[in-house]
């Protein structure tokens, strides 16, 4: 009776093997026939018990043959559905080699980071050197050195980021590296400085805590008014073009005497006057003038013997004109639309 059960597991053992399609299926299955709950291992319990000790032998070893056949079985069976499904799996991953490639997006330098590279070019093709300087700087060189007095409204808490540390800030202007440099550097001084400067402002089209600016100093004997002027329109116009205009207007800046504001042409009505240039057509660029006799006597350069200039403006500032930009936030939200167009 015992024979006919192994036999009869073990033929259905066989031919649920051979009808098995996958590697998974026959995983289950196996766990199924040789389990501990398996009916072989239920059958050998069986023999365990109840044959008389005479057949016991005889049919321990016929459960053991059955156990390495469908073992065996179960191997053989595993080796050709592995190789089939490794065969379907090359066939379905074919590459062809003959389809054309994917396109993928190329990454780009930030509008900021072209229109930055471009001034940079202009004045090192002019014979300016470009110097970095610190961003948390002290209360000397930020507003001291340039002539800033104690009262003035530029040092409040309500426009500087004051640090813990006594005397340090966030500069609010790249100015102050006008002075790192005068200080360690003997004239001639040809120098421009890019960086990020600080200033407590509130977020809107026009205005942002965070911005860049770029400060531009010349220091040799004879320098003059007309130096300046020539640096600056020859700057303008190898950026905006050749046809842009300029103009000079008289202002007050600490650490310059005289000081100026240029303005350029208007590019919306060609300086006939829109809603843009508030019908005077010409946008403010940027300050300049000559720098401050006192601040050149700080740094021990002798203002009988040297002048200089300086000046400084915005990076956004000058993107927004050139691109025609009228919210400064478009730069830093990281609208691929936007960017992408640059």
């Amino acid at each position: 009776m015992l024979t006919e059960t192994l036999n009869k597991i073990k033929n259905n053992a066989l031919n649920e093997i051979e009808k098995c399609n996958s590697t998974k299926n026959l995983l289950k299955l196996k766990s199924n026939i040789l389990g501990r709950k398996s009916e072989l291992t239920l059958a050998l319990k069986q023999i365990s018990a109840e044959a008389d000790p005479a057949a016991k032998k005889e049919l321990g070893q016929l459960a053991n043959n059955l156990k390495n056949c469908l073992n065996e079985a179960f191997k053989t069976r595993l080796e050709g559905l592995q190789l089939k499904e490794q065969q379907e799996q090359m066939k379905n991953e074919k590459v062809d080699v003959t389809m054309p490639g994917r396109n993928f997006r190329l990454g780009r330098l930030h509008p900021l980071t072209q229109v930055l590279n471009e001034i940079n070019s202009i004045f090192v093709s002019m014979g300016y050197s470009i110097v970095e300087g610190p961003e948390i700087e002290t209360d000397y060189y930020n507003f001291e050195a340039l002539n800033i007095p104690k009262n003035h409204p530029a040092r409040d808490t309500q426009d500087t980021f004051y640090l813990k540390t006594k005397n340090l800030l966030l500069r609010t202007q790249t100015s102050g590296v006008q002075v790192h440099v005068m200080e360690n550097t003997k004239p001639p001084v040809r120098i421009i400085s890019p960086g990020r400067v600080f200033r407590s402002d509130s977020v809107d089209a026009t205005h942002s805590p965070i911005f860049h600016q770029l400060e531009g100093l010349c220091v040799d004997k004879k320098v003059s008014m007309a130096n300046l002027k020539h640096a600056l329109q020859t700057f303008v116009r190898s950026f905006y073009g050749p046809n842009v205009k300029t103009r000079f207007r008289p202002h007050h800046f600490p650490f310059t005497e005289p000081s100026a504001e240029m303005d350029i042409s208007c590019f919306a009505c060609d300086g006939n006057g829109c809603s843009l240039c508030k019908n005077e057509g010409y946008i403010e660029i940027l300050g300049c003038g000559m720098v401050h006799c006192d601040v050149l006597k700080r740094c021990n350069i002798d203002p009988d013997v040297y002048t200089g200039f300086a000046f400084g403006f915005g990076i956004e500032r000058i993107a927004m004109l050139r691109h025609k930009i009228d919210d400064l936030r478009m730069f830093y939200r990281n609208n691929l639309d936007f960017l992408c167009q640059f």
